[in-house]
Parts: structure tokens; sequence; C-alpha cells
């Protein structure tokens, strides 16, 4: 059909058509009088990018959504949107903190904490991408919010991004891939940010989380110990992680860094690491299961 009719359907205008061809959205059939023509999956390619337009998504991202997984590529670009929501809150903070009279300086300090934590959530999504990647720069987010006083933090931090800068790509073979996806898309910035309050929640208190999750425990190790378990995708998704995390520097390299970098998070790894021990003493075998 021709783009009058197209128009119609779609109740877009010529020239945003001819813009979404020009970034290569769609790709009309050239006909031998050079009119150009659409075929009902441009028409419905279309329809898809309007709605996306009307949710604030640009043209760049609307392109990864319809090249891609689309539930992976939405959730990265939703957790980018509330990155940037939570970043325009604290320059809305610290333009309230200058009229009321703060100096330059603590507007300036303020000014590179949004900056260095928007560079390393960056990066964390770019270097671990889909699920596992929202996961953990979630998980970090809130510790990065700390200003950078001394020379150390200044190195932890500069050892941070080199090491995103340069880490091997995080890839798993493509049956584990739909998996993951699969059993991951429907797992939205709320649910992730409800995981890491339960963990701190456990962390903080063990004793009670061990006492009060006795019975969960034992059927969670009991199921790890079956031969169920050894042939599931799961296990071989965490094996590959393990082995990833071991041979790319991620705990040699990244979690001291952040242990220097914010002494939220450095509290916080003790509290995991007393944690992990009471466990261990409750729950010998877990040691072996994790070698």
């Amino acid at each position: 059909m021709l783009i009058k009719e197209v128009c119609s359907l779609t109740k877009l205008t010529k020239k945003a058509i001819e813009y979404y061809e020009e970034h290569k959205l769609i790709e009309a059939k050239i006909l031998n009088n050079g009119y150009r023509d659409f075929n009902e999956n441009d028409i419905e390619t279309l329809k898809k990018i309007s709605m996306l337009r009307k949710l604030g998504i640009g043209v760049e991202d609307i392109k990864v959504v319809l090249q891609e997984n689309k539930f992976d590529s939405l959730n990265k670009i939703i957790l980018k949107r509330e990155l940037g929501i939570q970043r325009e809150k604290e320059k809305q903070k610290l333009l309230n903190k200058l009229t009321s009279g703060s100096d330059w300086a603590e507007i300036k300090e303020g000014i590179m904490v949004i900056e260095k934590n928007e560079t390393i959530l960056e990066k964390l999504m770019d270097s671990f991408p889909g699920y596992y990647g929202r996961f953990i720069c979630l998980h970090f987010s809130r510790f990065l919010n700390e200003p950078i006083l001394t020379k150390e933090q200044e190195d932890a931090y500069d050892d941070i991004v080199n090491f995103l800068d340069n880490v091997p790509a995080l890839q798993f073979p493509e049956e584990l891939q739909e998996f993951l996806i699969e059993n991951t898309k429907h797992i939205n910035t709320i649910n992730i940010r409800e995981m890491n309050e339960s963990t701190k929640k456990s962390i903080e208190n063990p004793d009670k989380f061990l006492k009060e999750n006795k019975e969960m425990l034992e059927e969670y190790l009991k199921y790890k110990q079956s031969e169920e378990y050894k042939q599931s995708p799961v296990y071989k998704i965490q094996e590959l992680m393990k082995e990833f995390n071991s041979t790319s520097g991620y705990y040699d390299i990244f979690i001291p860094s952040m242990k220097r970098l914010s002494r939220g998070y450095a509290e916080y790894y003790k509290q995991l690491e007393i944690a992990n021990e009471k466990l261990l003493k409750q729950y010998p075998e877990i040691e072996n299961l994790n070698k």
C-alpha cells in the first residue's frame, strides 16, 4: 500500500514515517514508478513504534527493542529511566541546597557523586547485560551515593572503571540465554529491589533468618544435592557465572575496590561474611556444594 493509506492506518504523518525509514526502523519496497510500497508487517511495526514513542522511548532504543529480545531490552530501558529519574531528584536536591545558602564546594561534591554513580552503573549494565546486569546494577546502586573524599576512594573508583572497561563479555550458550530470558522476563526493578531488601534483612539478623527459614533451607540443600538440580539450566548458569567471576577479576578487583570506594558496601560485605559463617556452621554441606 502507498504512504497515504499508511498514514491513515497508523495515524502517523508522512514526515514521521519517512523519519523512521531514514533510521532503518522500516524499509518499504520501491516500485518501478518510484513510489514506496508498504506491507502489513511495516504497518504493524509503525504502530509499535508509535506506541513506544508515546511512552517516551527514543528511536535508537526502539531499534534495539524491535531487533532484539523485547523483554530484555525494555527492562534495560526501564532501569536506565528509573536511574535517570533518581539522578534528577538528586540534582533537584542540590538546587534546593544552593537556594538555601549551601556553598559551591558542597554542590560540586554532590555533582561529582551523581556523575560517578552514573558512570559506574552505565558501565555495569554494558559489562553485564540481561537480567544479571540489571540485578547487580540495582544491588550496587544503593552504595554509590557517598562522596569521594579520600585518595583511596579516588583510586578505587578508577580501578572499578578500568575493570568494567576491560572485563570480558559475560556470555551463555544460546539455550541457556533463552532459558534465562524466558524465566526472568517478568522480573522488574521492583522485584529486584525486593530481593535485595530481603537479602539485606537476612544478613542483618542471620540467627533469626536461619531459625525462621530452617525448613526452607533444608529443602533447598536437599534439592541442590540432587541429580535433577545438577542437570538443570539453573545449575549450568550458576557454574558459568561462578567461573566468570573467578577468572574475570570480579572477586579480585571489583569487589575489593567497591569496599574501598563505599563505606556502606564495606559494612554490608562484613555483615554478609558473618551471616555466611553462621550459615556454614549450621549447614557445613553448603561449602562443598559451592566448590
